[in-house]
């Protein structure tokens, strides 16, 4: 009977913690990329970025008290890490359709509710062999919304592909996986959130996929190019993930506050805890996994920070949403089969997706060798096919 008390007691407290963290004021602003473009102009390269930043709230207008962005030349294969790159920064905002130089200051703007407010940023490159030594910038934006919450400091993140105009190449390796089946791993550039799903990878395979192949695509490189990726400065880590992610092993990305902080964003404490309990019991008498699968996908998907490509090792990557759309889509562009699929060097392997259910059971048999890998190949791509 005191047992039954002390659950009884928790379970109101945990529905209780829920409420709080799902109703607590937070920030209703997002921001999201649109496009980029890079030309010459003036002897100079010109590369203009826009974005917008969106109020989702239904009531509440939000201030955007400050913005400050920071170009970083990372290094990577094919980029050159450059210290003395000199160039101009000049930020627009628009009004009345048309874009005004705020001339390197920001005023605080106002979002009314369901609205937004367009941005963009023009960085003029003086040095003549800008292109030859760059390939990829990664844009850091520093913001502060500021409202009936308080104020919230954010930190987005995105890829520029300076050569993203150029014919994608084709670099293909084909690697044996049994005595039935061939694997087609398709290299391709750093994936971002500027990319389209469907028709980046519609552009890599054109002249590749046969009829019959299946294609498949790892769950976090299209999860990036949905922008479901996410700083760890972005969130407000509570007690409850501090505590929780004590409970799981030093490798999850569970692991972490911020990690169990997403997925207590997602789900909430109750289900967490609830399954943490349950897939102790479930683990004391041999059967593992339990937790995983009162939890759903969104938190077997989390891939922590240092979990997949630089620049993306420090963000979490959530996992990907409309993955049985996506497939869909792709299948009828392609004329093949497609799936959506998690797979890690220790022979796991998950189909998040697919087309075509029947083609599942052959990806799990023929995809145990990874042959897309989980190291900086760039090759999220990956074509089944049998042998003739």
């Amino acid at each position: 009977m005191i047992l039954i008390y002390i659950l009884s007691i928790l379970l109101i407290f945990l529905i209780l913690s829920d409420l709080y963290i799902k109703n607590s004021p937070k920030t209703k602003l997002n921001l999201v990329p649109i496009n980029y473009k890079v030309k010459r102009k003036d002897d100079l390269n010109e590369l203009i970025i826009d974005l917008k930043i969106t109020n989702t709230s239904k009531i509440k207008e939000t201030m955007v008290s400050d913005i400050n962005f920071e170009l970083d030349f990372f290094k990577s294969k094919g980029n050159e890490y450059c210290q003395n790159i000199n160039y101009q920064e000049n930020i627009y905002v628009r009004d009345n359709k048309k874009f005004k130089n705020l001339n390197n200051y920001w005023p605080t703007r106002i979002i009314k509710s369901n609205s937004e407010l367009f941005v963009r940023i023009i960085y003029k490159f003086s040095n003549n062999n800008f292109r030859e030594k760059i390939k990829y910038l990664w844009l850091k934006v520093f913001w502060e919304s500021y409202g009936h919450f308080g104020i919230s400091k954010n930190k987005d993140c995105f890829l520029i592909n300076l050569d993203s105009h150029k014919q994608r190449p084709k670099e293909v390796f084909e690697i044996s996986l049994n005595n039935k089946y061939t694997a087609f791993a398709i290299k391709t550039d750093l994936l971002g959130c500027f990319d389209d799903s469907v028709n980046t990878v519609v552009e890599y395979c054109e002249g590749i996929v046969e009829k019959n192949d299946i294609l498949t695509i790892g769950e976090s490189p299209l999860a990036i190019m949905q922008n479901r990726y996410i700083a760890p400065q972005n969130l407000e880590c509570s007690l409850f993930s501090k505590a929780l992610c004590y409970f799981f092993h030093p490798t999850s990305s569970l692991a972490t506050a911020c990690g169990m902080q997403l997925l207590i964003n997602k789900i909430g404490v109750t289900r967490i805890t609830f399954a943490l309990i349950v897939g102790f019991l479930f683990k004391l008498v041999g059967i593992k996994g339990m937790f995983y699968r009162l939890t759903g996908s969104e938190s077997s998907l989390i891939d922590d920070i240092s979990g997949t490509v630089t620049p993306y090792d420090k963000s979490i990557v959530m996992g990907p949403l409309n993955a049985d759309l996506f497939c869909k889509e792709l299948s009828k562009y392609l004329n093949i089969d497609v799936a959506v699929v998690d797979v890690n060097d220790l022979g796991g392997v998950k189909v998040l997706a697919s087309s075509n259910k029947t083609v599942n059971k052959i990806l799990i048999r023929n995809l145990i060798s990874n042959p897309a890998g989980n190291g900086d190949e760039k090759t999220p791509i990956v074509l089944i096919r049998e042998k003739k």
